[in-house]
Parts: structure tokens; sequence; C-alpha cells
């Protein structure tokens, strides 16, 4: 049994999209998930998130929800259509921003801190038609939209996010199709698009420093995908190939804004100098970023966001000219990976190895000036039900995990966020995979949640403040 420290706040999370539903209700405009999600085989099991969870209807009900657990904090994002219906700050929906207010304020009146994440990943449709995130200009239209965001809400969040996961939208949206905008041109947008979202969040970071901080007395931060990797043995190739791994996935958005140098990891310039020469650019596929480009984007974050889930094993050895598109973000770092023996999760990017997140938080200590670390996702997917013994299983080992990196490695971790509080369209795998600790029926025209085992597990974590391994919680029949 271990107790929780008391600076530590516990929360859960959702995003927009996934369980809003409600797609063209009042004046919202399609994002590029709306698009995507319209192609056929875009999304494993067909469905889409026009409905989902129906939150904009039923959001009365997700306090509840969240209100039942005991947590004091509640990450959700805001979508960018929902509230600019052209994209730009020229139109502000009078109906968006009453459902954003409604949900603000019944979180404070039941004593839950939000927690708004500006950007996850639901991009006006309008926007991406002029280019989204590889257009530069994007950063002018993100700054735009964050000074209405603070305008309208942030007499009441005092905790913002400007961008979730950098690297999914970029590689997996720009850089391949698996992903909305579904661009697929691997090796060159990825890298567009990474330049253009430093950009973007750095101005929407030095807007509220400079505007709106004083009176407003909050904080602004980016949060990142922060799963660990490492070199598949312990040879200097493979432990080589871990740590720039690591520069690929990590460093290229984190790098930039926490480190003392700032700009793109070394490795990540040098391997992607030398394959675009070998392959006949007349320059890097990566974009230099300038001095003053440099001095604008570091420390414009002022705290680190850690979404973690799991950790992978690189090496070089089996990596063959071929296996990967050319040129690619897989290509450029010249690896293959594995999970080695461990037992793969029903979603494999959720597979339990619990002391990757102590080494992933070290990590962020030691290469990231040693920040404020809100971890805002961390969590188990699966194929459904209720008794679901193996997700409380994996986060109580990855608890126990970040209590070692706050005892032993000295991280300064102030928030554990579950993902997610309900079960909700899972991006490209659609409604089958579950992420949730209460149950979504979508078979009920309401879409009634039920609390999973995990829910009670998590609740009786919240209120003891204790991580205790023997705990067994009992399901009981509540319906929200």
């Amino acid at each position: 049994m271990r107790k929780i420290p008391d600076n530590i706040k516990f929360a859960v999370a959702s995003a927009a999209y996934q369980i809003e539903g409600a797609w063209n209700a009042a004046d919202k405009s399609p994002s590029i998930w709306d698009t995507f999600c319209q192609k056929p085989g875009a999304i494993m099991d067909g469905t889409n998130g026009e409905d989902t969870c129906k939150s904009y209807e039923y959001y009365k009900r997700d306090i509840e929800m969240i209100k039942f657990l005991g947590v004091s904090v509640y990450r959700f994002s805001i979508s960018w259509p929902r509230l600019l219906p052209d994209g730009f700050a020229n139109k502000i929906s009078k109906e968006g921003t009453e459902y954003y207010n409604n949900l603000i304020n019944g979180l404070i009146e039941n004593g839950i801190e939000p927690v708004a994440t500006m950007y996850h990943w639901d991009l006006p449709q309008k926007l991406q038609d002029l280019g989204g995130w590889a257009n530069p200009d994007i950063a002018v239209w993100f700054e735009d939209y964050a000074r209405v965001l603070y305008e309208l809400f942030g007499d009441r969040v005092k905790t913002w996010i400007t961008l979730n996961e950098p690297k999914q939208f970029a590689v997996f949206g720009y850089g391949m199709s698996r992903f909305a905008p579904a661009l697929n041109m691997g090796g060159i947008a990825e890298y567009l698009v990474a330049k253009n979202l430093l950009l973007a969040h750095a101005r929407a970071w030095h807007l509220y420093d400079k505007e709106f901080r004083s009176t407003q007395k909050g904080v602004c931060g980016i949060t990142i995908a922060t799963d660990y990797r490492e070199g598949e043995t312990d040879s200097p190739d493979d432990v080589i190939a871990g740590k720039e791994a690591m520069d690929f996935e990590v460093g290229l958005y984190s790098h930039p804004i926490f480190s003392t140098a700032g700009g793109f990891p070394e490795s990540v310039i040098r391997l992607v100098g030398q394959k675009s020469a070998k392959q006949g650019y007349p320059r890097s596929r990566l974009p230099e970023l300038s001095t003053k480009e440099i001095k604008f984007i570091k420390g414009t974050s002022d705290f680190y966001g850690f979404n973690h889930y799991s950790t992978k094993f690189f090496t070089r050895n089996t990596y063959k000219q071929g296996m990967f598109p050319v040129p690619s973000y897989d290509d450029d770092l010249d690896a293959v990976f594995s999970i080695k023996d461990y037992k793969p999760a029903a979603v494999i990017h959720s597979t339990a190895i619990p002391w990757g997140m102590r080494k992933a938080l070290k990590w962020v200590k030691d290469n990231c000036n040693d920040p404020e670390i809100m971890i805002f996702e961390n969590g188990f997917g699966d194929l459904g039900g209720t008794d679901d013994v193996d997700r409380i299983s994996y986060l109580t080992r990855y608890i126990d995990a970040m209590l070692d990196a706050i005892e032993v490695d000295k991280c300064n971790i102030t928030v554990y966020t579950v993902w997610s509080l309900m079960d909700n369209f899972e991006w490209c795998s659609g409604l089958s995979i579950k992420f949730g600790i209460f149950e979504t029926d979508y078979e009920d025209e309401e879409r009634k949640r039920r609390p999973k085992c995990s829910a009670f597990w998590f609740r009786h974590l919240v209120a003891t403040r204790t991580l205790d391994p023997g705990y067994k919680a009992l399901r009981e029949d509540l319906t929200f």
C-alpha cells in the first residue's frame, strides 16, 4: 500500500470529437474528422463521431459521473469548428459559446476544476481546405482562436492546453493516412506541420503571457505523447536507436520548447538531412528554425503535459531498406520496433509495461529542464465489458511506477489523469475499442452510461488517496 502525495490532483479526460456528437448542431461546421469518417474503410468498424456519446446534449450526466468519482479536475477539449464555424475569428457561434459556458460553469458549481484543450485534432474542414497545419498561416489563425477562448472562458479556465499530441496528428494525419486529414505525404508534410504547430503553440502562449496572465492568473502549456522508447538490447547500436527514437517521437516537439538550447534535436536534424541528401533533395526535408523562431518558441510552456500508454523497443539490426515508404518519418529513423515478449493488449499501444512510464517521466525531468509534469492521459484499451480487471491491473501498476518517479527520481508531478471518462469514438478504431471507466450504451438513444469496476476502483483510490494492490472493486448496478 502506498500513499498518494497530497499535491497530486486526480482527473479524468475526454475530447470533443470523441464524445460530443451533434456534429451538425446549430451552426457548427464540419471538422476534418467529419470528412475523414465519410471515406469508405477509413474507420475500422465503419462508425463515426456524428452521435457517439451525445455529450453535447447530455453534458450534465458527464458532470454527475465526474462528481461520482470524486476527482477534482476534468480535462476536456473545445471544438474549433463548433465555436468558430468559419474557422476564423470573424464569427463566434452563440450556441457553441453557450454549450462550453454551461459545461464550464457546471463543473465549477460542482467543485471540479476545468482544464481546457484548445486543439484535440478536430480542425475545421474550411481551414484544411487552405492547407491546414501545413499552411504557415495557421499559426496566426490559431492565435486568433486562442484569443477568442481566453476572452470567452479565461475568467474561469485556469489551465490551458494548446495542442494535444502533436506527433499523432502531424505524422498519422499528414505523413500517413491513418488519421484525418489523411494526406499521406510522408517525410515532408509531417515536418512542415511540426514547425507550424510549434509556432502556433508559441503564439498562443505569448498571447496569454502578455495580455491575459496578469488578470486571469492561469497557466498555459502543451501536451505531448511521451511513450517510452529504448533499445531492444543493450548493444551500443540499439541504445543509440532507442535514444534517437525518443528524439523523433518526443524530442521533435519537446526540445524546441523545453530544452536550454532550443531548436530541433541534433539527431533528427542529422538523420533527416543525411537521408534527404541521399534521396536527391536539394535541402533537408526538415524545415529550418531561424534564430528568431528558436528564441520565440523556447520556454513557451508553463508545464509539461504528459500522455503515456506504453513502451516500444528499437533496433537497427533487422532494419532493411524498403521496409517503409521513402521518404517517410519511419524510414528517416532507420530502425524497427517490437514490444519484445510483453503480452500485447487488445490495443497494442496500451500494452502494460509500467516501468516505461517511470523512465519516460525521468526522461522529461532530465531533458526538459525538470518541469512541472501534469499527466493528462494514462489508460488501457480493451474490447469492452464492465468487469475490467485488466484495466485495474494496468492502472495500479502505472500509478505505482508514477510514485517511484516521484519518490526516487524526484519528478515534479502534480496531476494524474485517467483516460478516459467513458467509452467513446476511438479515432480510426471507431466505437470498437474501449478506454472508458464508464461503459457507454451505444444502442440506447440517450447513450446511458454505467460505471465499470475500474470506476469504483478509481473512486476508492481518490477517496483514500492510497494505492492498495489488494483492494477488490465490486461493481454496483448504477446508470447515468
